[in-house]
């Protein structure tokens, strides 16, 4: 059921998705082109805004291609440059953005690169790194001027598309129809506990149709390991005993908050907007409150994707002196037919595109 405020903002809501579907009717109907390539694309998105586990999907999927030479591309969120960028040691997530920086740093063996444009992006990898065998786009269900291989919809178990609504009434960004796109639908986040009945219903409510496959996974969170470029504790001393604070700048920092508080004697919270420019003043508000925590074993626990903006030179250096530690995480399928399933899909769809 609709708040007040989702019914006083429904008008602007039906505004935007007139515009939405007019410019999608434009490409189902072939009247806006796309381009497809000859290599291997795979398109990761969902259909609203936030965070529904993207990333660590793709980095599923970089894993499980690991034998091939593979290049991401994403627009870069947030980025202060524009244009095509391919990553490199010198990179920053003022460069390339907090998620590309990850990934590159994450995998030495993959190429990835950033562009508003991803028909020029695509065509610029193929250009410089002619031995690209699989591209990943992140982030791309709305970027249609692109037409991949395999479309990839992610959606949150918190907030399945089918009970949202268009923005800014809701967090669509687009028409629920859109999910009719995706060759694949994910319902990211499953708790572990969730049993058969709930599976079923959420099937049915989303009632993929004969040529998708829907799969539930879930979110693994790895032990949390030391930020190398800041002060690092006895290992014997993180432990249950360790006082944390955690500082977040995502868009659901809530179950990474739950799982910290199982680890930690005591936990802080301080939350920043997703993707968050950290600025000197949030380095102070971060220290006080640090120092001011009554302990003599403590730590700052942060996200993967926050380590790479709080690495920035400006910022680093004031921080560098406080033991700081980040939590990876990892997705895994709710059951193993589902992981089974989900894999061959893939593997099929590259080996039948490239010969491999």
């Amino acid at each position: 059921m609709k708040s007040l405020l989702q019914i006083i903002l429904s008008p602007i809501s039906l505004l935007y998705g007139i515009t939405i579907l007019v410019r999608n009717k434009l490409y189902d109907w072939k009247v806006t082109s796309q381009t497809s390539f000859k290599v291997p694309t795979i398109a990761i998105g969902n259909l609203s805004v936030g965070g529904s586990g993207k990333t660590p999907l793709t980095e599923y999927l970089i894993r499980l291609l690991s034998n091939l030479e593979l290049t991401t591309l994403s627009r870069g969120y947030k980025r202060k440059t524009s244009g095509f960028i391919l990553a490199s040691k010198t990179s920053t997530s003022q460069e390339i953005g907090d998620e590309p920086l990850q990934l590159y740093q994450k995998f030495n063996s993959i190429n990835v690169a950033v562009c508003e444009d991803r028909v020029k992006g695509a065509t610029e990898i193929l250009k410089l790194k002619p031995n690209t065998k699989v591209i990943l786009l992140d982030d791309a269900f709305q970027h249609r001027a692109i037409k991949p291989g395999l479309n990839i919809l992610v959606t949150d178990f918190n907030n399945i598309f089918t009970n949202d609504y268009l923005m800014p009434s809701g967090r669509l960004r687009e028409w629920r129809e859109g999910y009719k796109r995706a060759d694949i639908i994910i319902v990211s986040k499953t708790p572990i506990n969730t049993n058969k009945n709930t599976l079923k219903k959420i099937a049915k409510d989303i009632n993929p149709k004969a040529y998708q496959k829907l799969y539930f996974s879930n979110i693994k969170y790895s032990e949390s390991k030391h930020y190398e470029n800041s002060k690092k504790l006895d290992k014997t001393l993180v432990s249950k005993e360790t006082d944390a604070l955690l500082i977040s700048g995502i868009a659901k920092p809530l179950p990474l908050l739950n799982h910290i508080k199982n680890e930690y004697k005591s936990v802080g919270h301080i939350k920043f907007p997703d993707h968050h420019d950290f600025t000197k003043t949030d380095v102070e508000k971060i220290k006080n409150r640090f120092v001011n925590i009554n302990s003599d074993n403590k730590i700052i626990i942060t996200t993967e994707k926050d380590i790479m903006r709080l690495s920035l030179p400006e910022i680093l250096k004031d921080i560098q002196d406080i033991p700081i530690y980040y939590v990876p995480i990892k997705i895994d399928f709710f059951s193993s037919e589902d992981k089974a399933n989900f894999d061959k899909q893939i593997l099929d769809y590259v080996s039948s595109n490239t010969g491999n």
